[in-house]
């Protein structure tokens, strides 16, 4: 007898986990963003500006990332 397959992950379960990680990103990646910006003449970002748009913009920022995380496991069950 063969053991079953594992039981794999769907994207959304890993999205759901990965949020809190990928929106923080979101939001250091924007406030320095906003810290360069004045060197181009544009208005720098507040901190809590950063954090605001990142609950939008970590959306699909976790959704790529879910996807990219599903596709490793699928390559690490082929090898094993």
């Amino acid at each position: 007898m063969s053991a079953p397959p594992p039981a794999s992950w769907p994207v959304w379960k890993l999205a759901l986990l990965l949020y809190p990680f990928a929106a923080g990103a979101v939001a250091i990646n924007l406030f320095m963003l906003g810290l360069m910006a004045p060197v181009v003449g544009l208005r720098s970002l507040a901190p809590i500006t950063a954090v605001k748009w990142s609950i939008g913009l970590g959306v699909p920022a976790t959704w790529a990332a879910g996807r990219w995380l599903r596709h490793l496991m699928d390559q690490a069950d082929e090898t094993t």
